[in-house]
């Protein structure tokens, strides 16, 4: 089963998109399989991290920032604005989709693990993710 939704973003950083994907799987009626999560886009990322504390997404988002910085004048790619390439290389080394058992109809996620979209521009947006359970 495959099924599109879709996330408002207004601020960069990670948005948690969890409840939204585990609807989507039992919906699905898979008890025992794979679901498989992705965003349609080349500077947005899916990851899986820690969803209890806060400061764990603020620190992965600083972290982003150090590798990846803005306006440091070493881009071609800036027609979108100075955070641009920036957000294409973070997707890149993120990486744009997760897979995450099921088992007995339910993610087989960890105690502490979220699935979070991560936004990497500074603007407002539509981001479309695809789910697929199997």
């Amino acid at each position: 089963m495959n099924q599109r939704f879709e996330v408002q973003v207004v601020r960069p950083g990670l948005h948690d998109i969890t409840e939204r994907v585990a609807e989507v799987v039992r919906a699905s009626g898979v008890t025992d399989g794979l679901c498989t999560v992705f965003v349609q886009h080349t500077s947005a990322s899916v990851v899986i991290t820690e969803g209890a504390d806060p400061a764990v997404r603020k620190d992965l988002e600083a972290w982003s920032e150090r590798i990846a910085p803005e306006g440091d004048g070493l881009y071609e790619h800036e027609e979108e604005g100075p955070d641009d390439m920036p957000s294409h290389i973070r997707a890149a080394m993120v990486g744009s989709s997760v897979a995450v058992p099921v088992m007995e109809g339910r993610l087989a996620l960890g105690t502490w693990q979220g699935i979070f979209l991560w936004e990497h521009r500074r603007f407002r947006s539509t981001r479309k993710i695809v789910v697929h359970v199997g």
